[in-house]
């Protein structure tokens, strides 16, 4: 089965499987949040109905909550976003991630377990396993791990490939595939509001999609405490929280690029380039179920 985010690497193993390039899917999981974006609820529509059924590919899409609704209710138990904090000291922190294993794992794994004929509490023998396909590129093969879990063995099928520049497919490849196959329009998956957004996904939501970014900003503020839930006993977040590192309002945040010149001005060493990347590009690792830098496939 293949762990679909709807993003370039899964989309493109999807692609592949359908066209016989690569073994047929049994399956194909989509963790939804409840707070993606539209464009990637098309994506997926169309991926369904273009290439998954008419390869026999069934799609299974699995839900645990509404991340974004759940986050400001009271009543609720929420897996914490991994806000960015301003301490009362004026020092700067971070919440704990906990939303990929609520909204991304959890539901994947229970849907795997049904798929196998072992729902939960029923014990999966020994033995028994489903072999879970990851979208991880050669150029991202630090993320590449095995799941944990004895009934899901992962598989990354795009490093067994043979790309542009050697071993393995790489992100520009998948992109150079998908646009052959009329596919250039993949979106990146990940919330609307996810603190992993770099600036350039930032100014994307506020100059193509303003009801999304609108929708963004209005949580930020409402977020500012923290989670509803954590506030509800009288004990407020010890510190303001942000969605944007930057530790402002998100429509005060600084998003736009900067001039050649201010850049070549930051760039002072190398760690200050990696850091420049990484708020203009987000967090590497973004927000894939089973290899982000947080997450564990608890």
């Amino acid at each position: 089965m293949l762990s679909l985010g709807a993003g370039v690497q899964s989309t493109t193993l999807a692609l592949l499987s359908a066209a016989g390039d690569l073994p047929k899917l049994d399956g194909a999981i989509f963790a939804d949040t409840g707070w993606e974006p539209a464009a990637v609820y098309r994506h997926l529509d169309r991926l369904d109905a273009e290439v998954l059924k008419p390869a026999g590919i069934p799609l299974y899409r699995v839900l645990a909550g509404n991340i974004r609704d759940d986050a400001l209710d009271p009543e609720h138990r929420f897996a914490s976003m991994p806000l960015f904090i301003r301490n009362p000291d004026g020092g700067d922190g971070m919440t704990r991630r906990q939303c990929t294993s609520e909204y991304k794992l959890k539901p994947i794994k229970r849907q795997a377990r049904n798929l196998l004929g072992y729902p939960h509490p029923k014990p999966v023998p020994r033995g028994l396993h489903a072999e879970q396909w990851i979208g991880i590129s050669r150029d991202e093969i630090g993320r590449a791990k095995d799941s944990g879990i004895q009934y899901l063995r992962s598989r990354f099928p795009l490093l067994d490939l043979t790309g542009a520049a050697g071993e393995g497919w790489t992100r520009d490849d998948c992109l150079r595939y998908l646009k052959a196959n009329g596919w250039e329009s993949t979106p990146k998956s990940a919330c609307i509001g996810c603190p992993f957004h770099g600036n350039a996904q930032w100014r994307r939501l506020r100059d193509e999609q303003p009801a999304e970014w609108a929708d963004a900003v209005a949580f930020d503020a409402a977020i500012r405490a923290g989670n509803a839930r954590g506030n509800a006993p009288g004990k407020p977040l010890l510190g303001e929280a942000y969605l944007h590192r930057s530790r402002l309002p998100l429509d005060r945040a600084p998003i736009d690029r900067v001039t050649a010149h201010e850049w070549a001005q930051r760039q002072t060493d190398v760690f200050g380039q990696v850091a420049d990347a990484e708020l203009e590009e987000g967090d590497p690792d973004g927000c894939s179920p089973w290899s982000c830098r947080s997450g564990r496939a608890a």
